[in-house]
């Protein structure tokens, strides 16, 4: 059994892992200032700390005696980025470093696996998109997480600590709040939809995107804790099968039984038109299975939304 902290734990992706390491018998820690996370995700075996990731007390603290670390404590929303670009560098960015920093501190190599994101491509004109591709970020966020991974790059090659990116695409799932600015598309249709509200599609709803699972995810970053590399890969975490905004908005009213009620509007400012990344590597390193069928993982989580 192993003992791993979770940045963010009590957030939707950090609570589905944190499940996952429990059943498969390893001991939980989660550090979460509660900002976007909420204590009822998490099962009650899991030991919580709540407070800042930049402290370093608090993650002295959090990582004694843990054998390896998922980072994923962020503030996530691009329009935050906007807003309060001081303040979401100080959480992305020093906190990841203060992340590393605390483990060099120990003097001990603990791995981490940690959240980067498809923003630090930008608009890439070529898809599907590799690893490879140029990273040029249009966003503050996407810039904090290309940054997060060069700062990777330094904790592996100047202190030896095993590293590994993970570039999600748009994850989906379960316990994504619909109410929440962080949220992506599918959780906003699905409820809406649910509820017999008018969605809003922006253009002509032929942007498309790679919907990736969120069980498909977890699984990503388990594998990618067993790999203690020490060239600080980045993954792309993503299905490799786009779906256009307006086939989404069809198929999540085909499954909820609704009638689709959407509104067109023009087009936001800047918004990228096709986003697909390509899965072959993280498959060939970690050995991933298919992901999710997309109608399958809508209706779970159209079933989440009718049970709460």
């Amino acid at each position: 059994m192993s003992t791993y902290l979770v940045t963010g734990g009590a957030g939707f992706i950090g609570s589905h892992l944190c499940d996952a390491l429990l059943a498969g018998g390893d001991s939980v820690r989660v550090l979460d200032d509660l900002s976007t996370g909420s204590l009822s995700n998490l099962d009650p075996r899991v030991t919580f700390i709540e407070g800042d990731v930049a402290d370093t007390a608090t993650l002295a603290r959090a990582l004694h005696g843990a054998d390896g670390c998922f980072h994923l404590a962020a503030i996530a929303s691009v329009e935050k980025g906007m807003t309060d670009w001081l303040g979401t560098h100080r959480t992305n960015i020093t906190g990841t470093i203060a992340v590393f920093d605390a483990i060099r501190a120990t003097g001990q190599q603990i791995p981490v696996v940690y959240a980067s994101s498809a923003a630090v491509y930008g608009d890439c004109q070529t898809v599907p998109i590799t690893e490879d591709a140029d990273r040029k970020p249009l966003s503050a966020y996407g810039a904090d997480k290309y940054s997060c991974e060069l700062h990777a790059r330094v904790a592996s090659h100047v202190f030896g600590i095993p590293t590994v990116g993970m570039r999600f695409f748009n994850v989906y799932g379960p316990r994504q709040d619909p109410r929440s600015p962080y949220s992506g598309v599918i959780s906003i249709f699905c409820e809406r939809i649910v509820r017999g509200t008018g969605i809003r599609i922006f253009g002509d709803g032929g942007q498309t995107r790679d919907f990736v699972y969120v069980a498909d995810v977890v699984a990503a970053l388990r594998a990618a804790m067993q790999l203690r590399p020490n060239d600080a890969p980045v993954f792309n975490v993503c299905t490799g099968i786009p779906t256009s905004v307006a086939d989404l908005a069809h198929i999540i009213a085909t499954l909820a039984g609704k009638n689709l009620n959407a509104e067109n509007h023009p087009p936001r400012a800047g918004e990228i038109r096709h986003s697909l990344g390509d899965p072959s590597h993280l498959r060939a390193v970690l050995g991933t299975k298919d992901p999710v069928p997309l109608r399958d993982g809508l209706a779970t989580v159209l079933a989440w939304l009718s049970n709460g």
